[in-house]
C-alpha cells in the first residue's frame, strides 16, 4: 500500500513540475527559436554576419542578463510570499523590481553608446566582423531596458506558478519578430535591407511588444484589489535591499557563466574564421536544445520557493527529483539526434551559396563539436536543476563563488594558454567547456545534498498564513 501511495505521489509531483515548467520551457524555447532563426537568416546573408552575431549577441547579453536576473529575482520573493499566502506583498515586490529596471536601463544605454568600439577592438577579430559586432551590440544594449522590464514583469506571473500567460505572450512576440527580422535583414515588403542592423532592431521591437502585453495584463483593477499593484507603488527600502542581497549574487552566477562563454568565443575567434563560425553555429544549436533545462531551472526556483514558503522542504526535494527525471528523458532524445544525424541540425546554417570549400570546412569542424555538446547537455541539465533549486531557496552566494573560481581555472585560462601557446584545436578547446560544466554540476549537487537550503528564506521569517498541500 505504501509503495502505491509513493507512486501516486510521484505522479502528482511530475504533473506539478510539468504544469509550472512546461510553459516556461516552451516560452524560452520560443525565444531561442527567435534567436535561432535570426542566426539562420544571418548565416544565409553573409559569413561575416553570422561570425559577428554570436560574439556581439552574447557580449551584449552579459550586462542584459545581469540586470534582468536581478529584476527577475523578484519572482523568488513572489513565490515564497505565494506559498506563505501573503499576497498583499506581491505588488510591493513588483514595484521594487520596476524601480531597479528603470535605473538599469540608463546604465545599459550608456554601455551601448560608449563601450562597443573598445570592447570589440580588444577581441581582435577581422575588421569586417568587428564593425558588424559593434553595430549589433550597440543597438541591443540601447534597447535593453525593454528586455529587463520583460523579465521583471513576467516574474509577477511565474512567481505565482501562473506560467501560461508568459508563454502565450512570448509566442505572440515571436510571431511578430520572425517576419520582421526576415524583412529587415534581406529587405522585403518595402523595408530596407539592413543585414545585422535589421536583426538587432527586430529583436528590440519584439521586446517592446512583450512588455506592452505583460503590462496590460498586470496593471488591472482586479490585480490591484488582490495584490496591491497600485497601492504599493512606494519605494520600500527593506524589500529592495533584500532583492539586492539575494538577487545580485543569484544574477552574478548566471552572468559569470555567460562571461566565461563570451571569453571562450572571443578566444576561439583567434584560431580562425571557420573555427569561429563553427563554434557560433554549434552554440546556436546548443542554445535551442538547452532552453528546456533553463525553463526547468526557473520552474524549480518557483516550486522550491513556494514549498519553502509553506514550510515544506521535503516537498521541494520531491519537485527537484521529478525535474531531474523529466529532463534526462529529454536530453537522451536530443543526444541521439546530435550523435547519429548531426547534419540534420547543421544544414540550416550552412548555405551552399557561401562556397563549397567554406561550407565543407565548417561542416567538418561542426560534426565533432555536436558530439561534445551531447555530453555537455547531460551535465548542464542537472547543474541547472540543482542551481535553480538553490536559487529558489535564496542560497545564491555559494554558486556565485563557485562559478567565480571554476570559470577561470577550468575554462578561460586553459583555453587561453592552449590557443596562444600550444596551438590547440577548436575541438580541444571545447573539451574544456565540458570540463567546466561537469565541475559545476558536481559542486551544485553536493551543495544541494548537504541541505542547508532547507532552512533558508528570502522573505521575512514569520509563520505562514496558510499551508496548502
Amino acid at each position: 500500500m505504501i509503495f502505491f501511495l509513493k507512486i501516486w505521489r510521484r505522479r502528482d509531483r511530475y504533473r506539478e513540475v510539468l504544469r509550472v515548467c512546461l510553459p516556461l520551457v516552451i516560452s524560452l524555447s520560443a525565444t531561442t527559436l527567435m534567436e535561432f532563426t535570426d542566426r539562420v537568416f544571418l548565416a544565409n546573408y553573409s559569413l561575416d554576419a553570422i561570425s559577428a552575431a554570436l560574439p556581439a549577441g552574447i557580449t551584449s547579453y552579459l550586462p542584459i542578463a545581469f540586470f534582468g536576473g536581478v529584476g527577475g529575482y523578484a519572482g523568488v520573493f513572489i513565490a515564497q510570499y505565494t506559498g506563505r499566502g501573503d499576497e498583499r506583498k506581491i505588488g510591493c515586490v513588483l514595484w521594487q523590481g520596476i524601480y531597479f529596471t528603470l535605473a538599469s536601463g540608463l546604465l545599459l544605454w550608456l554601455l551601448g553608446v560608449f563601450a562597443a568600439g573598445p570592447l570589440f577592438t580588444l577581441a581582435g577579430h577581422p575588421q569586417g566582423v568587428r564593425e558588424l559586432e559593434e553595430i549589433y551590440f550597440s543597438i541591443l544594449c540601447r534597447g535593453a531596458v525593454l528586455h529587463v522590464a520583460m523579465v521583471t514583469l513576467a516574474a509577477f506571473f511565474s512567481g505565482r506558478g501562473k506560467t501560461r500567460p508568459v508563454m502565450l505572450i512570448t509566442f505572440f512576440s515571436v510571431f511578430i519578430h520572425i517576419p520582421l527580422d526576415y524583412a529587415l535583414i534581406f529587405g522585403h515588403w518595402g523595408l530596407p535591407a539592413l543585414g545585422i542592423k535589421g536583426a538587432a532592431m527586430a529583436t528590440v521591437v519584439s521586446w517592446g511588444v512583450n512588455v506592452a502585453c505583460l503590462a496590460g495584463l498586470i496593471f488591472t483593477k482586479a490585480n490591484n484589489r488582490r495584490f496591491g499593484i497600485f497601492k504599493n507603488m512606494r519605494f520600500d527600502r527593506e524589500i529592495f535591499a533584500r532583492l539586492m542581497r539575494f538577487g545580485v549574487p543569484g544574477s552574478l552566477q548566471f552572468t559569470m557563466d555567460i562571461l566565461a562563454f563570451t571569453l571562450f568565443i572571443l578566444l576561439v575567434g583567434r584560431i580562425g574564421l571557420a573555427e569561429l563560425a563553427a563554434t557560433n553555429i554549434v552554440l546556436s544549436i546548443n542554445a535551442l536544445a538547452f532552453m528546456p533545462s533553463m525553463g526547468v531551472s526557473q520552474g524549480m526556483s518557483v516550486l522550491v520557493g513556494q514549498a519553502l514558503g509553506r514550510g515544506k522542504p521535503s516537498l521541494a526535494s520531491e519537485y527537484v527529483a521529478s525535474g531531474c527525471h523529466l529532463l534526462m528523458l529529454y536530453i537522451l532524445g536530443v543526444d541521439l539526434v546530435f550523435i547519429f544525424v548531426p547534419d540534420l541540425v547543421l544544414s540550416p546554417f550552412l548555405a551552399t551559396g557561401q562556397g563549397a570549400r567554406t561550407h565543407e570546412a565548417v561542416l567538418h569542424l561542426s560534426r565533432p563539436l555536436l558530439q561534445i555538446v551531447s555530453a555537455y547537455l547531460f551535465f548542464d541539465a542537472l547543474y541547472m536543476v540543482f542551481s535553480g533549486a538553490l536559487r529558489g531557496a535564496g542560497d545564491t552566494r555559494f554558486m556565485m563563488l563557485a562559478i567565480a573560481l571554476v570559470s577561470p581555472f577550468c575554462l578561460v585560462l586553459p583555453v587561453y594558454i592552449g590557443i596562444e601557446y600550444l596551438q590547440i584545436s577548436v575541438h580541444t578547446a571545447w573539451l574544456w567547456v565540458l570540463c567546466f560544466v561537469t565541475v559545476l554540476f558536481v559542486l551544485s549537487a553536493l551543495r544541494f545534498r548537504r541541505g542547508a537550503w532547507k532552512k533558508m528564506l528570502v522573505i521575512e521569517d514569520y509563520p505562514a498564513v496558510e499551508t496548502i498541500r
